[in-house]
């Protein structure tokens, strides 16, 4: 009983923090039911070890066949730590909410205190590109609409950038090694984010969102979701998984859905709908996908 009461405490102060957090002061009552109780259907294997794996299909869904060398596959089938592990940041410190995710991703968090939100999600495109052998395709702009591609920085271009100018000289010897390229992905997260991706990327109208696009609001700093996983029913409904990188810079995680616990994690989109994710309220939904 004595604990019930203090998860009660714990569930109320999560939930201030998360109105203080949305810019239009949604009330978000509904979290209290959501945090203390369990989904009318158990969606979580607790022994699978890939997002596929651990997360179960609610009745009446079931997953579509994609490519196995796709990137839709790669995010489908991405590792994910032991079940409950918790969010992370930088630092080693634990993140203030760990009622917010269903999972964690098995991406490295840099002591350096990059890679947030945004920089984390440029990170798991290009290690993806990266494994297929694609690297001449790693590259994003700057917020300043400069391109800077893995291709010329391994060569040894580095940028000059002087406010909001940038030129690239041959600085470095030409390193092609995957060290290098941690390099430059750091390089990615101090010079582009939020706002650039929805600059630079393609705008996908819900109807038409599959894996590996994402939910962006451009910002400074902004967020940015990305959809990891869908399942569709013979309806032709859809079903989605968000995941995340967050500031300060932690664990990447897969979220929960406090607005829909029957289906949570699963989350369903509609057009013209605001979508509420456990840490940002997205007013009006952007989807961008990755070229």
């Amino acid at each position: 009983m004595k604990k019930n009461i203090l998860l009660v405490v714990a569930s109320i102060l999560i939930i201030f923090l998360l109105m203080r957090m949305n810019p239009k002061g949604k009330q978000y009552t509904n979290q209290i039911e959501a945090l203390i109780s369990s989904p009318k259907e158990n969606l979580i294997n607790k022994e699978g070890s890939t997002i596929k794996d651990r997360i179960k299909s609610p009745k009446g869904y079931k997953r579509n066949t994609i490519k196995n060398n796709s990137f839709e596959y790669y995010l489908r089938n991405y590792k994910l730590k032991k079940h409950g592990s918790e969010i992370i940041n930088y630092d080693g410190s634990k993140y203030f909410a760990q009622d917010w995710h269903d999972a964690i991703l098995e991406v490295p968090v840099p002591k350096n205190g990059l890679q947030q939100c945004a920089d984390a999600l440029m990170r798991i495109r290009s290690e993806y590109l990266w494994n297929q052998n694609r690297k001449d395709e790693i590259g994003f702009k700057f917020t300043s609409g400069h391109y800077c591609s893995w291709k010329k920085y391994a060569l040894g271009y580095r940028p000059k950038i002087k406010g909001n100018k940038v030129s690239f000289h041959k600085t470095a010897k030409p390193d092609y090694s995957k060290t290098n390229f941690y390099k430059y992905l750091n390089l990615i997260y101090t010079y582009a984010g939020t706002a650039s991706l929805h600059n630079e990327l393609k705008k996908v109208k819900i109807k038409d969102i599959r894996i590996g696009d994402m939910l962006v609001k451009p910002g400074f700093p902004g967020h940015i979701e990305i959809i990891v996983d869908e399942v569709s029913n013979e309806k032709g409904e859809k079903l989605f998984l968000l995941a995340q990188g967050n500031t300060p810079a932690q664990s990447v995680c897969l979220l929960r859905n406090f607005e829909d616990s029957d289906i949570s994690p699963w989350y369903r989109f509609s057009s013209n709908t605001p979508i509420y994710t456990p840490s940002y309220y997205f007013e009006k939904p952007v989807f961008v996908r990755f070229k």
